[in-house]
């Protein structure tokens, strides 16, 4: 065997791979990767005036009459989606399941927008009422899996009153439940657009935590990218990490404002649309800033309500008719909309009304479930063949998209979309899906 020179010495080689290992570690340690553990596809937000301890129930039972009654069968369904019919089969049992046993995942009990300006005397009481009703309801086993409130920007004008709702709250919650919160409770931190606001509220959790007596850490937040000054600051910089970075690892999300930042952008009302390029914009630039740090992203909602014009039990068979045209129209709309969303990789957005569940959860199962025979065996081949370019039908995979397969079954598995009997079929194991690294399921294999 003839012998190999290297110039550099060991010793060089050692103290510059030294300052490298630092360097590394604190990369990976920035960028951990996307969390596996489940994200809510949807958070409905609700005006902290109308909420009860078993609301999310009774949201769940006016989102099935609404399905069935504007979607009676698989075929209607898929006319209105424009699905295949088994496709449109298969996701309308699913849909239907769905609804019946989880309608909602996600609830925001909402002092801001959903409950606007109102005298201090009533928002103080009505913090008191919502805490005392989700203790009854974390009692009850009632409440979703996630849950949190919305509380007033820490601007300066709302700041005062952002603050006194938190206290309340979480006093009263604390002192009914014996210190305990809801699983997967947080609090939501509108239009932020300095990272003072963040340590702010911070400051605050760190406080409440004391004197409650909670553990530490236990109160989580997310924030509200709803102006442009949040997407790029004066300097022309994207904030968001800093954002993050105030947060001291509290952040768990972050959510779209699609009409405040339409707005902020001087769109005029008629084309404030979740697919406007503006916010395809914002959505990127969000995407590109927190990539890989383990923040969910969420889009915003659609507000063209699926709810037909003509109410009551003695309707003409015309505004039956006008009321169905109505809902469909709406579905179709709000569906298209989440559809673009998936399409650009957020995976979760907001529903605003229990008429609008049906769409959400056809268009989620529908993005997954439509290409699901396909992608297993791409999957299944690219894995037997140990990542080596595999050209199946007319698709040539490379390594990196054996990455994005592996993602395709860790959302939908997440989201419910696609069974953990349908995942196995790829031949990987659910530990290896969750792990959501190609790279390490071959290394481990070979």
């Amino acid at each position: 065997m003839t012998s190999i020179k290297l110039s550099i010495p060991n010793k060089n080689k050692s103290a510059l791979f030294a300052e490298l290992k630092t360097a590394n570690v604190a990369f990976d340690k920035l960028y951990s990767g996307d969390r596996s553990d489940r994200q809510p596809v949807h958070t409905v937000y609700g005006g902290a005036n109308l909420f009860k301890y078993n609301l999310t129930d009774k949201l769940g039972k006016s989102a099935l009459k609404t399905f069935k009654t504007y979607a009676p069968n698989p075929a209607i369904f898929g006319e209105v989606f424009d699905m295949e019919a088994d496709l449109a089969a298969k996701v309308y049992v699913k849909v239907q399941q769905k609804l019946e046993r989880e309608a909602v995942e996600d609830f925001r009990i909402d002092f801001e927008d959903g409950f606007g300006n109102r005298s201090n005397h009533e928002e103080d009481e009505t913090a008191k009422r919502t805490a005392l009703e989700t203790a009854k309801g974390m009692e009850e086993g009632t409440l979703p899996p996630f849950i949190g409130i919305r509380i007033k920007p820490f601007t300066e004008e709302m700041k005062e009153r952002g603050l006194r709702t938190l206290d309340i709250f979480i006093s009263t919650l604390a002192e009914a439940t014996g210190g305990k919160l809801p699983n997967n409770f947080v609090v939501m931190l509108p239009k932020v657009s300095i990272p003072e606001q963040v340590s702010a509220l911070v400051g605050f959790f760190e406080i409440l935590e004391e004197v409650l007596s909670l553990p530490k850490n236990s109160l989580k937040m997310e924030l509200m990218v709803e102006t442009t000054q949040a997407v790029m600051d004066i300097e022309g910089t994207n904030p968001l990490y800093r954002f993050i970075k105030a947060s001291k690892g509290r952040c768990i999300a972050t959510h779209f404002g699609t009409y405040d930042y339409t707005a902020s952008c001087g769109i005029t009302a008629k084309y404030q649309e979740m697919n406007h390029p503006v916010c395809d914009f914002a959505h990127h630039m969000t995407k590109v800033a927190l990539a890989h740090t383990g923040i969910w992203l969420s889009d915003g909602a659609t507000n063209t309500m699926p709810i037909g014009p003509h109410r009551g039990e003695n309707l003409t068979e015309a505004q039956k008719q006008e009321n169905t045209e109505t809902v469909h129209r709406a579905w179709k709309k709000g569906y298209d909309h989440i559809r673009h969303s998936l399409w650009n990789g957020y995976y979760q957005g907001w529903d605003l009304n229990p008429a609008q569940l049906p769409m959400r959860y056809a268009a989620v199962y529908a993005f997954f479930l439509e290409d699901l025979d396909a992608t297993i065996e791409r999957l299944k081949t690219f894995v037997d063949k140990a990542a080596r370019a595999t050209l199946i039908g007319d698709v040539f995979d490379d390594a990196a998209t054996g990455q994005g397969l592996l993602n395709y079954f860790l959302k939908g598995v997440n989201c419910g979309a696609i069974s953990e009997e349908e995942a196995l079929q790829t031949g990987l194991t659910l530990k290896e899906i969750r792990s959501r690294s190609f790279k390490k399921i071959l290394e481990n294999r070979s």
